[in-house]
This record gives C-alpha cells, sequence and structure tokens, in this order.
C-alpha cells in the first residue's frame, strides 16, 4: 500500500502561541517517528512557519508547507514571498492553487503551473489543489474538469518531477464552514479518473473536503485516495492525532 499523507492547512488562524502548542503537543505525541505508513504535514499560516519548524526540530517526520509561493525567485511583488524564502523559513511542501486562491486572489492554470515549476526547481514539493464547483458537478463535469486543472498544472514534467508532486481533490461544494459533505459514491468516478491519470506517477493522491473523524475512514478506503488534506477537524490537535491513528489503522490493514 501506498504511504497515506494525512495534513492539515491552518488557513488563517492561530496565534503564535496557539501554533506553538499544537507543535509542541504533535513532537511530543509523536515521539520522532510517524505512524506506520503514515506521512504526517503540516501547513501553518506564514508566520508560524519558523515557529513550528523549531518545535518540530531537525529530522521530524512532519513535513512542514506554507499555503502558496510566487513563482519568481525574488522582485518587487510586495506582500509575496518566494519559493526560496519558504525554503529558508523550513517549508518542504508548497500549497498551490486552494480554491479559495482562485476565487479571491486571481490564481489561474497558469499560475499553477509556474508556482509548482518554481516548487520543483527548488527541492520542494508541490502540493496541487484542484476541485469543481456544485454547477460542474451538477452538470457532470467534474472528471474532465479536475483532469483539466492537473494537467494544465502538471503538463509537461519529467517523470522524476511528477513523481515529486502530491494531488489534492478538494470539490468546492464540499469544503469551508458552508461545505456538505462528499459520500463515498460522489467520489468514486473522480477519483477513478484521477487515479487511471497519475496512479504509480504521483506521490499521492489525497481527499480534502469537510473531512472528521466520521467519515475518515470511510474516505481512505475509496480507490485511489492515498491521503486526507484536512481543514477544521485538524486544527485541533487531538482532532489530528485521531486522524493518524485512524490512517496507521488503514495502513495496516
Amino acid at each position: 500500500m501506498s504511504t497515506l499523507w494525512i495534513g492539515t492547512s491552518w488557513k488563517m488562524t492561530k496565534t503564535l502561541a496557539e501554533g506553538r502548542a499544537w507543535a509542541e503537543g504533535l513532537r511530543d505525541r509523536l515521539d520522532s517517528a510517524a505512524p506506520t505508513g503514515v506521512q504526517p504535514f503540516v501547513i501553518p499560516s506564514f508566520t508560524a512557519t519558523t515557529t513550528v519548524r523549531e518545535v518540530l526540530g531537525e529530522g521530524s517526520p512532519v513535513l512542514l508547507g506554507v499555503q502558496n509561493a510566487h513563482w519568481e525567485d525574488a522582485g518587487a511583488w510586495t506582500g509575496e514571498v518566494s519559493v526560496p524564502q519558504a525554503k529558508d523559513a523550513g517549508a518542504q511542501i508548497v500549497e498551490i492553487g486552494h480554491s479559495e486562491r482562485r476565487e479571491h486572489f486571481g490564481e489561474t492554470v497558469e499560475t499553477t503551473r509556474l508556482k509548482v515549476a518554481a516548487a520543483l526547481r527548488h527541492g520542494l514539493t508541490p502540493l496541487l489543489c484542484i476541485g469543481e464547483s456544485l454547477e460542474v458537478k451538477d452538470a457532470g463535469g467534474s472528471s474532465e474538469f479536475i483532469l483539466d486543472q492537473a494537467a494544465g498544472a502538471l503538463g509537461g514534467l519529467s517523470a522524476e518531477e511528477l513523481s515529486r508532486v502530491v494531488i489534492a481533490y478538494e470539490p468546492i461544494w464540499a469544503i469551508g464552514e458552508k461545505g456538505r459533505p462528499a459520500t463515498v459514491e460522489e467520489l468514486i468516478e473522480p477519483f477513478a479518473a484521477l487515479g487511471a491519470q497519475y496512479t504509480g506517477t504521483v506521490s499521492g493522491i489525497l481527499f480534502g473536503g469537510s473531512v472528521n473523524l466520521d467519515n475518515a475512514a470511510d474516505l481512505l478506503r475509496i480507490d485511489h485516495v492515498t491521503g486526507l488534506f484536512v481543514g477544521r477537524t485538524a486544527w485541533e490537535l487531538g482532532g489530528y492525532l485521531e486522524l493518524l491513528r485512524i490512517a496507521e489503522a488503514h495502513a495496516g490493514s
């Protein structure tokens, strides 16, 4: 079985003290080793990146990410952070193309392609987020839409480059406070399409969208799902630790 990626993005939450306490709790519970068959990762806010890195320490089994990065290495891009800067702060993963970035900040297929290339160029893991609207879903076009999003960002990569990419399928209608949890039946077709295209070629194909402790195990049983990208359920340390336990149990089954 593939390694199961279990991660969380804190979005725009947590003070430094809250982030430090969460990271300390995780570090102390993991005791320098990830659960068997599981790759944990956490993506805090930019301000907490170095704090979380310092708490987790060198050689931590938990990978550290940032929620966005620019495609240029440096320059007059006020308010932006470059991949080299993110790497210098301790990041190993760059989240790219989240639907909130696409909707509110003008992220396009072209900018996701540029950002994926920048992350790979500097040895970081691109975490490419893809997902369709409810309108696209209702029209029966989910699989075609997400495959087009993925191809636009990943087209032209070598096999070696592609092997370092993680894809997170996050349907827009299933994420956030107003999101509706997806049923297993609704996810079979899109993951079959993603699996046919990318299983064995990328590091992981994750699902994100109203993941909670009640549905996590069922989501991991879907063919081609190799991890979960979680929001609010993982913002409390106890929730994240329970997700790791669920994943370890699945990996060992």
